[in-house]
């Protein structure tokens, strides 16, 4: 291993410990911190350094790409303003050409939390259903959690050289 590649491995070890953070937060006050972000912008050169400058650039493309989409969805109410943040961010390190696959393990990972909210309060969800989804079911889903989850799947599969079409073929 390199100088570089250590670098980059120290550097995802931090990427992994705000995100466990970010995450945690999202849980239990439904907040995601904003030094939680900004640690994770201060990471991104230093991921970067072990890449090629058209990966790092075509990053920072996808992480303004990102940002605008959701900053939309947050304008338009559909998406908290910490989960456009960390999004954002967490697309820098995964780079422009891993976004579409982002935004499936987000997905999924998302569904797979909102499954297990409505299972553990099914009286909750029986009256959401007969309200048709007018009334109010809660605190909402973490989406802090499946963003955190989605971001260290794709990280750490480059991390660690394991071609990312086993963590999801797309």
């Amino acid at each position: 291993m390199g100088f570089l590649d250590g670098v980059r491995l120290l550097a995802a070890v931090g990427f992994s410990g705000a995100l466990i953070w970010a995450a945690i937060s999202d849980i239990r006050f439904r907040k995601i911190p904003n030094w939680t972000v900004l640690a994770l912008l201060a990471l991104f050169p230093f991921f970067a350094l072990a890449s090629t400058l058209s990966w790092a650039l075509w990053s920072l493309a996808g992480g303004v790409l990102v940002f605008v989409i959701t900053y939309i969805l947050y304008a338009l109410k559909a998406l908290g303003a910490g989960d456009s943040k960390l999004l954002s961010v967490v697309a820098l390190f995964t780079g422009f050409g891993e976004l579409p696959r982002l935004g499936v393990l987000v997905a999924l990972a998302g569904g797979l939390i909102a499954l297990v909210v409505v299972l553990s309060r099914p009286r909750r969800a029986l009256v959401m259903l007969k309200l048709r989804g007018k009334g109010d079911f809660g605190s909402g889903i973490p989406y802090g959690v499946a963003i955190a989850l989605a971001g260290l799947a794709i990280v750490w599969a480059e991390v660690l050289h394991i071609p990312t079409r086993l963590v999801l073929n797309l």
